[in-house]
C-alpha cells in the first residue's frame, strides 16, 4: 500500500492492494515543491518505484510495506510535525526514508531517541558518525545513506583539480572557491574542502553566497573572474546552478565547474545547454541511463512502476533513489529474520554485509558498507563530466539519444578511509 499527501503526475505510485495487507509502516519525505524539487521529484520517484516493487513482489519477507510519500515542500518544521505523527501513534514508522539536509540534522536527534532508521538524501558527513568518537559531529547511530559524503565528495573531486591542473601545465597555484548558498546542504562540505584544496596547494578564494532558488548571478560571477578563481565547487541543487552557469557564460567566466552530487545532472544540463558544457560532478552509481550494467535491467523493470510503457528518461538522482530504498529494504528483511523490526534490529541489517549491493542491482548501486562505528558507507567518488555539443530543445531522451548531451565518466578516486575526516 502507498498513501501519498499529495498527488502529483511526478510521484504517481501506482499499486494496489487490499485495505489492511500493509503491514510495515514507512515513512517516506520528499521534496516535490520546495527549494530542491528539481532534483527531489526525480530521486522520489525512484525511492517510490523501488518500495512499490518490493510490495508487488511480495514485500519484505511477506509482508508488504505501508509507505506515505509526503511533499514536505523542503520546510524543516514540516518534516519535524511528519516525524511526531509518524512515531507517536500505534503504528510507528519501522524506518523514513528522508530528504534534506536540514530536517535530516534536525530529525536525527530525534531518530536516535526513537531508535528509528532514517536514509536521508542528505550526505552531510556531519550526520556520519555514529559514535560521536570523531569529536567532529554529534553521535548519530540511526542515520544512513547511500552515497559519499559531501565532504569526501568534494575530497575526491579536488584531487582530481589538483591533477587536471597539473595536466594542462598551467602555472602557479591553482584557486578554488566554494560557491553556494547560506544553509545547511551547500555549506556542510565548505570547511572541509577549503582544507583539502589548501592541503593539495591551491589558494583558497573567499566563499561566494548564491541562492538556493534561480535568478540573475551576474555579479557572483563577475566577483569569482575578478578574483581569478580556476576551480568553483558549486554546493547548490541543478536549479540555482542553472542559472549561475548561465550568469557566467554570459560575463565570460574561464572556470571548471564542479558540481555536488545534486547540482548537476541530464536535466540540467538540457536547461543550461552550452553553459553546462565541461561540468565535472560525482554520480553516486556506477551507471547510469544508456549503460550495459546488469543492474539496470532490474533498475528498467522498477521504472515501470510507474511508467507502464518505459519510455521515460531516468536521471542519474532516480538510481540513487533506487539504491536508498532497496538497501533498507534488505535491512528490514534481515530484522524480520534477527528478532523483528524493532530500530536497532533494523540497524544491525545494514552492518550484515561488506561491499553490499542489493539483490539484481549489480553495476548499479555501488558497493558499500556501513559498520557501528562508520556510517561512510562508500569512499569511492565516481566523477562525470557533462557534455553539450548542441542546441538542447526538444526530448531529452532524444538528446541523449543522439549524443548532444553526454555524461562522460572521468576519473573514480578512491579516498582513504581516514578518521579525521568522520563527520566533517
Amino acid at each position: 500500500m502507498i498513501r501519498t499527501a499529495t498527488l502529483t503526475s511526478a510521484l504517481a505510485l501506482a499499486l494496489a492492494l487490499p485495505a489492511g495487507a500493509a503491514e510495515i509502516p514507512i515513512g517516506h519525505l520528499a521534496d516535490q515543491s520546495g527549494a530542491t524539487s528539481d532534483v527531489g521529484v526525480p530521486y522520489a520517484q525512484g525511492v517510490a518505484d523501488a518500495l512499490a516493487w518490493v510490495n508487488r513482489k511480495g514485500g519484505v519477507k511477506g509482508e508488504r510495506m505501508a509507505v506515505e510519500s509526503v511533499d514536505y515542500g523542503y520546510q524543516v518544521p514540516r518534516a519535524v510535525a511528519l516525524y511526531k505523527k509518524w512515531t507517536g501513534g500505534r503504528d510507528k514508522v519501522a524506518a523514513i526514508q528522508g530528504w534534506g539536509t536540514a530536517d535530516t540534522e534536525a530529525l536525527s536527534a530525534f531518530v536516535t531517541k526513537d531508535e528509528i532508521p532514517y536514509v536521508s538524501g542528505s550526505y552531510a558527513a556531519q550526520v556520519s558518525d555514529p559514535t560521536g568518537a570523531s569529536g567532529k559531529a554529534k553521535a548519530a547511530p540511526y542515520n544512513f545513506f547511500y552515497g559519499p559524503t559531501y565532504s569526501d565528495a568534494l575530497r575526491g573531486m579536488l584531487i582530481w583539480a589538483a591533477e587536471d591542473w597539473k595536466a594542462k601545465g598551467r602555472p602557479g597555484k591553482p584557486k578554488f572557491v566554494h560557491m553556494g548558498g547560506n544553509h545547511p546542504y551547500p555549506n556542510s562540505p565548505k570547511e572541509a574542502g577549503e582544507a583539502m584544496a589548501r592541503e593539495l596547494g591551491f589558494d583558497v578564494l573567499p566563499a561566494i553566497v548564491f541562492a538556493l532558488a534561480p535568478g540573475d548571478y551576474t555579479s557572483q560571477c563577475l566577483t569569482a573572474k575578478n578574483a581569478g578563481a580556476n576551480y568553483a565547487y558549486l554546493g547548490n541543487t541543478g536549479g540555482s546552478n542553472i542559472s549561475l552557469l548561465k550568469s557566467c557564460k554570459a560575463v565570460g567566466t574561464d572556470i571548471q565547474f564542479m558540481g555536488n552530487v545534486w547540482g548537476m545532472d541530464e536535466n540540467a544540463a538540457k536547461a543550461a545547454g552550452e553553459a553546462a558544457n565541461g561540468v565535472v560532478f560525482p554520480v553516486r552509481t556506477a551507471a547510469v541511463t544508456g549503460g550495459t550494467a546488469p543492474g539496470l535491467t532490474t533498475a528498467a523493470e522498477i521504472s515501470k512502476e510507474s511508467d507502464a510503457a518505459g519510455t521515460v528518461y531516468r536521471p542519474v538522482h532516480y538510481y540513487a533513489g533506487i539504491c536508498a530504498a532497496l538497501y533498507m529494504t534488505e535491512a528490514l528483511a534481515w530484522a524480520k529474520d534477527n528478532g523483528g523490526l524493532a530500530g536497532p534490529t533494523v540497524r544491525k541489517g545494514f552492518y550484515q554485509k561488506k561491499g553490499w549491493v542489493p539483490a539484481r542491482m549489480e553495476g548499479v548501486c555501488v558497493p558499500s558498507t556501513w559498520t557501528e562505528s562508520d556510517h561512510r558507507g562508500m569512499m569511492e567518488v565516481h566523477i562525470y563530466r557533462a557534455k553539450v555539443s548542441g542546441p538542447t530543445d526538444g526530448a531529452l531522451a532524444d538528446l541523449m539519444k543522439a549524443g548532444t548531451i553526454k555524461l562522460e565518466p572521468v576519473k573514480t578516486v578512491e579516498l582513504p578511509r581516514k578518521p579525521e575526516w568522520q563527520g566533517w
